[in-house]
């Protein structure tokens, strides 16, 4: 057999191509279709209970309640809760919520980012959902993970101890989307316990799908206020975080909670002092910042009643950037439209995605301190080329961002063990390259592998070739990931394509051989039957990928990862691959033409004679 995920990297593929997983078309997570389920419990005339993500003590998980509160668990519709509730109250807005019990504020200041964008907010929460004559207790929400956008469907039974809900709760009791939206994300994680801890980069990637850069405030990029305002005005969703203390949620004497999520609500200049403020929102729904520019400072006493900026006090928490990059550890930025990373309208960007795996044994290289593994890894060309004029000023911008991101094999996500991952880059190249070719320096790396879910990079890089290897830190390592580059319009990406496999699929073509062309495929076969048990340094008389790769390596044939996988699930039995099937690959991949009768035969000759 192949390695795990080849077919299902074929089928993902296909789906790709008819549109299926796009915002229009979601997949229908765990196969269950929300508008069959609700017209089923409309005329049964029952409520709908979700059997994949059941109201008891294992959706809500380990580690969040004590048993003796588990055991006062009770899971009620909000019809059980309200006389009359309402899917939204007087529309949606951040100020709807505050958290509950559990550590998920990285989850709800991503939704407080998610109210500003209206458009955005619709993709994930279908606002046509309410209590009315067609009620039934089923909702839907719609995230995106890992390359496809799936629609999640939940029943509205949520848990509650004495009446009261114990996660997140809205302001007004009447209103239960929020309850209802993080029920669903917990659906997706796995439990409301594997909500516990993240940062607001997931989250925001999920309710997009689209552009996300990290920026690390302890070293900011020098236009970090322009990009900030450029993020604003692209409706752009952004979400930052304090750093760690040494306790949990710790309030500090200026007001603001150790390691704790904000969602950043807006940035403005005071143009006639020339200070920049960026304004803040606590998932807790309380608790500001006391410095410059809070709620008490006297430099609001300078601000007219009738100034814009007088505007700017909606939300509690407002301080200078210096003061932000100060107290606060990072800043996510995401975006359905990378455009807020350039600084001219007139360049556009556009964005390629691709799916790829490490395999241990044959694409799992890890990083450049294992050289001769290195270059066994997935390896992407790109081809850059010049701006057009009216980007040409700006040529020297960053002009490419980089994002890799690992796939759990868990759907639980507190079981999730990231890797450390990262990618380097190296000028001038084409096509497959040996370990040899890596003793260059790359022109762009990670700062660091990190164990995260996505790493990136933000680069500039002049017109040229570019070989792009995302890998591991350690070799050997299974795992599948999604590579995203993102370039200026103008900036052209070129990923190294498949050989057709219909030369390796159809092999009726019929037609005689001479003496001399039987001849020539004879010395052939004995020449693979020699590199067969070269290359078969384990000595079972089969080759594994990693060996089969070395077997393509010394016939003089350059092939990528996606065929290796692909030829692996024709012509292997088992994992592996047998000296009948390793010639008869060999053969068709280089003579498509040859009679599929005449190679059998040959094949049979071959072996009754020399085996």
């Amino acid at each position: 057999m192949p390695p795990p995920g080849v077919c299902m990297s074929i089928l993902n593929a296909r789906h790709k191509k008819d549109g299926r997983g796009a915002v229009f078309n979601p997949e229908k997570f765990l196969d269950q279709d929300f508008q069959q389920l609700k017209q089923y419990c409309l005329i049964k005339r029952v409520r709908y209970i979700d059997e994949t993500f059941p109201p008891d003590k294992n959706s809500i998980g380990n580690g969040v309640l004590s048993p003796s509160d588990m055991a006062r668990v009770e899971w009620l519709r909000p019809m059980k809760l309200v006389p009359n509730p309402s899917f939204t109250v007087d529309g949606i807005s951040r100020f709807d919520f505050g958290q509950g019990i559990i550590g998920n504020c990285w989850f709800l200041a991503s939704i407080g980012a998610l109210t500003f964008q209206s458009f955005i907010l619709e993709q994930v929460v279908p606002l046509a959902q309410e209590f009315d004559e067609e009620y039934c207790g089923i909702f839907h929400f719609r995230f995106w993970r890992f390359g496809k956008w799936v629609d999640v469907v939940i029943d509205d039974k949520l848990p509650t101890i004495n009446g009261r809900l114990i996660f997140v709760h809205s302001k007004d009791p009447n209103e239960f989307w929020p309850a209802l939206l993080e029920k669903a994300y917990a659906k997706v994680c796995g439990s409301y316990s594997d909500m516990n801890a993240g940062t607001p980069a997931e989250a925001l990637v999920d309710f997009t799908g689209g552009v996300h850069i990290c920026i690390q405030l302890s070293d900011p990029p020098a236009n970090l206020w322009e990009l900030m305002l450029r993020a604003g005005q692209t409706k752009s969703l952004m979400g930052c975080g304090t750093p760690q203390g040494t306790s949990a949620n710790t309030v500090l004497p200026n007001g603001l909670v150790q390691g704790h999520a904000y969602t950043v609500t807006g940035v403005k200049q005071v143009d006639w002092k020339i200070v920049n403020l960026v304004r803040l929102w606590n998932p807790w729904g309380q608790g500001e910042w006391n410095g410059d520019w809070s709620d008490e400072s006297p430099l609001w006493k300078t601000v007219s009643p009738q100034d814009p900026l007088s505007k700017f006090i909606s939300d509690v928490n407002r301080m200078t950037l210096e003061d932000f990059c100060k107290f606060y550890m990072d800043l996510d930025i995401c975006c359905l439209c990378p455009d807020f990373l350039g600084g001219s309208s007139s360049c556009h960007w556009k964005t390629s995605f691709y799916e790829g795996r490490w395999v241990a044994g044959t694409t799992a290289g890890g990083c450049m301190n294992n050289l001769d593994s290195f270059w066994t890894n997935p390896q992407y060309r790109v081809k850059i080329e010049e701006l057009l004029d009216e980007c040409s000023s700006k040529q020297n911008d960053k002009n490419m961002l980089v994002s890799l991101m690992q796939k759990p094999d868990k759907r639980n996500r507190r079981l999730v063990q990231n890797l450390h991952i990262g990618f380097s880059m190296f000028e001038k190249c084409s096509g497959k390259f040996p370990a040899s070719f890596f003793r260059k320096k790359p022109v762009v790396q990670t700062k660091t592998y990190m164990n995260a879910r996505e790493v990136m990079e933000l680069v500039s890089l002049k017109p040229g070739e570019y070989l792009i290897v995302p890998s591991t830190f350690n070799p050997s390592e299974t795992a599948s990931f999604t590579l995203t580059i993102l370039s200026k319009a103008e900036t052209h990406v070129h990923i190294d394509a498949c050989r057709s496999m219909v030369s390796l699929m159809d092999t009726s073509v019929t037609g005689k051989l001479n003496s001399g062309e039987f001849v020539r495929l004879w010395k052939r076969i004995i020449t693979y039957k020699e590199i067969f048990f070269h290359t078969d340094v384990s000595k079972t008389a089969t080759l594994s990928l990693n060996e089969l790769r070395n077997a393509f390596v010394a016939s003089g044939m350059k092939i990528n990862d996606e065929m290796l996988n692909l030829m692996a699930l024709r012509y292997g039995s088992y994992g592996v691959i047998t000296l009948e099937n390793f010639i008869s690959l060999n053969m068709l991949y280089i003579f498509p033409f040859i009679n599929y009768l005449t190679l059998l035969n040959l094949q049979w000759l071959y072996l009754s004679m020399y085996t």
